[in-house]
């Protein structure tokens, strides 16, 4: 993502040159450029074709320089000074990559150091160099003794590199051998494909670090005036509400309503709510339509009791989904059960084979859940294995995600004393597999009583995290995560959706969770080879 002192008419110039580049993709080339140093169009004179090739092809990388070259060179462009001029800004005090680079040299080459950066292959073990020839995953041992390696390599060059390094250096690796690095589960990659790469580089760093680092340190005293305590409550949040969102707050209403069409249509889906009977795609439609007068309402901090009586199909599974579409960019429903399809036989086989051999924790949930499934098959069978599997994988409460009560009781009968604040799912019935009836909880009261299917009650509990801007309980802040990357496809490079607290430092992706989709990809190698 730009920075906010990134000219935003570089993102135009992009899509205008390369029109069919993926918006994903034009996302990492932006970060790139912005690593570089390049804060505007005019900076674009000192990048070379080679600083792009980690992230676009050859062609694309060549279309961009040429173009950029032949507008400069046209009518009413200033004329620019000589790239060769360059090694001064990069040796200078100002010099962007002094971010990236903060080891003080006289020459260019340490002060560029992460440019000039070459990946040790020749130093590379005969069995990891063939994996990566070939395209295949080298196993774990193979990719700890890579890390070991470039790390050194890093550090041989930069006594302390940052973690804006790594991340660089990983892009690198990634971008030259992408079959046998990147972060991939059944050939869909994970967030920008190289955050385990990174994660790995730096602990090896950190770690050689830790034995020249002195153990006593002077703290530096913390001044009442700190520019944390300027930025107001509702500004902290709200960068964990837009967390994973595309259109978060509409400024202007569409062209084609009015406040009175608005309020007309809100009305009609309170009386098609009251009737009982409604035809799902005339609510789909009007939910659609009046999505700016929703997400005003809910970044309003509009209350939970007013937006159910105001906007009742918020809490149903066709509202959600509709809404949720609109925020995100992704369908709830058809994302969710097409990851299933292509990732949860992968996750559930890892489970029952590996964790299940290591840990205790989990081979008691794996016999319980046996048992308690019995004969039943299909994909909620399924579903309701993996959820509860990650659960204990993680090590997190189930009680902060599911509540069991009886059968037969109706909404007025459950105890909400006890449900959590965030979205949780009543079970009606002994267990997730007996069940066939659940409810959906928020806030401690009950705003769904009558959801007959557990994939639909997963998608609407997951749903509201992000429509109703609700963080993720720091007790489930692991499964809930893992769900966003790899079964809702939600990956942002930065920024977090779980409740934090003040001066808690926060890594763009959970470790825990980074651990697990490494694994996944590995075991997905052994299993395919």
């Amino acid at each position: 993502m730009l920075s906010e002192m990134q000219d935003p008419d570089i993102r135009s110039f992009i899509s205008k040159v390369l029109p069919d580049l993926p918006g994903s993709i034009l996302s990492i080339v932006e970060e790139t450029l912005q690593s570089l140093g390049v804060d505007t169009l005019d900076d674009f004179q000192f990048v070379k074709e080679a600083d792009l090739l980690t992230v676009l092809r050859p062609v694309q990388a060549r279309k961009l320089v040429a173009s950029w070259k032949q507008n400069s060179q046209g009518p009413g462009t200033q004329s620019q000074p000589d790239v060769a001029s360059t090694s001064s800004l990069l040796t200078s005090p100002t010099s962007s990559r002094s971010s990236i680079s903060p080891c003080p040299s006289p020459n260019l080459l340490n002060a560029d150091w992460v440019d000039s950066f070459e990946v040790p292959v020749e130093k590379f073990p005969e069995a990891l160099i063939q994996c990566l020839k070939r395209g295949k995953r080298p196993e774990p041992s193979l990719r700890r003794e890579m890390i070991r390696i470039v790390a050194a390599e890093m550090m041989r060059m930069c006594p302390s590199p940052t973690k804006q390094a790594s991340t660089e250096i990983a892009k690198k690796l990634v971008g030259k051998y992408p079959t046998s690095l990147k972060d991939v589960i059944e050939g869909e990659v994970v967030g920008p494909g190289y955050h385990s790469l990174v994660k790995q580089l730096q602990a090896r760093v950190d770690n050689k670090r830790r034995h020249v680092t002195p153990r006593i340190q002077k703290r530096k005293p913390v001044s009442d005036e700190s520019d944390t305590d300027d930025v107001p409550a509702i500004l902290k949040a709200s960068v964990q509400d837009t967390y994973g969102c595309v259109k978060w707050d509409m400024k202007f209403m569409p062209i084609t309503e009015t406040q009175e069409s608005q309020n007309e249509k809100r009305e009609k889906m309170r009386n098609l709510w009251e009737q009982g009977t409604f035809n799902p795609d005339e609510v789909k439609e009007l939910v659609e339509s009046t999505y700016y007068s929703q997400r005003k309402a809910i970044n309003g901090g509009t209350a939970l009791q007013t937006l159910r009586e105001e906007w009742p199909f918020l809490f149903h599974e066709i509202g959600i989904s509709s809404h949720y579409r609109e925020l995100t960019g992704q369908p709830l429903t058809e994302t969710f059960l097409r990851s299933v399809g292509k990732k949860g036989k992968q996750l559930l086989n890892f489970m029952a084979t590996v964790c299940a051999n290591k840990t205790r924790r989990v081979f008691e949930t794996l016999t319980k859940l046996k048992f308690q499934r019995g004969q039943l098959e299909g994909c909620s069978e399924d579903v309701k294995d993996m959820l509860l599997l990650l659960l204990s994988y993680f090590n997190e409460d189930e009680a902060i995600l599911f509540h069991y009560t009886e059968e037969t009781n109706q909404a007025d009968d459950v105890q909400v004393d006890c449900l959590p604040a965030t979205p949780c799912i009543i079970v009606c019935g002994a267990s997730c597999y007996s069940a066939k009836r659940f409810m959906l909880s928020i806030d401690g009261k009950i705003v769904n009583d009558n959801i007959t299917q557990f994939i639909a009650a997963i998608n609407v509990m997951f749903g509201t995290y992000y429509c109703l801007n609700i963080h993720y309980p720091v007790q489930l802040r692991s499964t809930l995560e893992f769900l966003q990357r790899c079964f809702f496809n939600i990956n942002p490079e930065k920024g977090t959706k779980v409740e934090t607290k003040k001066n808690k430092k926060q890594l763009p992706v959970n470790p825990r969770v980074l651990t697990l989709i490494a694994d996944l990809a590995d075991h997905e190698w052994r299993e395919t080879n």
